[in-house]
């Protein structure tokens, strides 16, 4: 017994390190399922799956000229956009949303596509015919050369006097890339994505014209637009064959044009509002009365009173003033007459 003990310990302590070496099994990754791998235009779907990171949003569409493992060929643009449902992952990684079906803009074979918007990018495609929908046979690969950076992107370009005012900002992501394939990529597709805050960046396509050999290298500008009144901190990404091949920070600043715009307009309208109100406030108020000249008793209008100036001398009445015999032109004595020569006294 003794024996079996001292035997029994060196045994744990190997079971222990083989399992630790051992690799863990990987986690399952996000998945998806539907109700129904048929269905007519008009009709409904359930969606469900696991593995999702909870909280995580979801967007659901019904995409054409798409095939599980191969993607959307087409990008959004072969998707029934306007049909599209959004689905929340719950806390345990599931979800489960009823999801329309309607025909896509390119024809089948078709996927369901989910694919994460916030906080996770994860796309899972599960192949689903729309009943009596076109089909097509997919296009074929331009090639199978491997593309990867040989150089980190840059920003090129400059905003206008537009852009201060809220235009949109527009600038070109430029990045060496290399073909380290065995055949050459003609005209390949890139995706260009922008994201801001938590969102997942939303893609849309951009095909660069142009061939590159196996082992060659070629400068690479893709043109990249944000919304009207788009600031703050940006993150630009390119994809090529569903692999992320640069990342670049872009700072906006704030249109302060339209900051601007808004105060004079603050002190603009209610200035001119003020000035129409009190046009219209003159315009209609009641004017006082004019005074009218006093009239006298028999309503005639009284003569209106002269300027002050000097008073007029009075003017002699001769019919009351009593006039002396010898100031009157009669009786006045003259020097011929005899009465004044007799009763003329000498002096002495």
């Amino acid at each position: 017994m003794t024996y079996l003990r001292a035997l029994a310990v060196p045994l744990l302590l190997v079971l222990g390190l083989l399992s630790a070496a051992a690799p863990a099994a990987a986690a399952p990754g996000p998945t998806a399922a539907l109700s129904r791998s048929e269905g007519g235009k008009g009709g409904e779907i359930t969606v469900s799956g696991s593995g999702w990171k909870p909280g995580a949003l979801l967007m659901l569409l019904v995409c054409g000229q798409s095939a599980p493992g191969k993607g959307v060929i087409g990008g959004t643009n072969s998707c029934a956009n306007t049909d599209g449902r959004a689905a929340t992952v719950d806390a345990k990684g599931a979800f489960s949303q009823k999801l329309p079906v309607a025909e896509p803009p390119k024809p089948c074979p078709c996927v369901v596509h989910v694919a994460g918007v916030t906080g996770q990018q994860d796309s899972v495609d599960v192949a689903f015919t729309v009943a009596g929908h076109p089909t097509a046979p997919l296009p074929e690969a331009t090639g199978s050369g491997r593309l990867v950076p040989l150089t980190s992107a840059r920003l090129e370009g400059s905003g206008g006097v537009l852009v201060w005012f809220g235009a949109p900002a527009r600038r070109d992501i430029v990045v060496t890339v290399g073909n380290l394939g065995q055949t050459a990529v003609k005209d390949p597709v890139f995706e260009v994505g922008t994201s801001h805050g938590v969102f997942s960046p939303q893609y849309d396509e951009r095909q660069w014209r142009g061939t590159i050999a196996p082992g060659r290298k070629a400068l690479v500008r893709l043109p990249v637009e944000l919304g009207a009144g788009a600031h703050g901190d940006y993150q630009v990404s390119v994809k090529y064959g569903g692999k992320v091949l640069v990342e670049q920070p872009w700072g906006v600043g704030r249109p302060w044009g339209v900051t601007l715009f808004w105060l004079l307009l603050a002190v603009v309208v209610p200035a001119a509002l003020f000035r129409i109100g009190m046009a219209v406030v003159d315009k209609v108020r009641p004017r006082a009365p004019r005074s009218r000249p006093a009239t006298g008793a028999h309503g005639k209008r009284a003569r209106r009173a002269a300027p002050p100036g000097p008073a007029p001398a009075p003017a002699h009445d001769t019919a009351t003033t009593a006039v002396l015999p010898w100031f009157t032109p009669d009786s006045a004595p003259s020097e011929n007459s005899p009465t004044s020569s007799s009763t003329r006294k000498e002096p002495s």
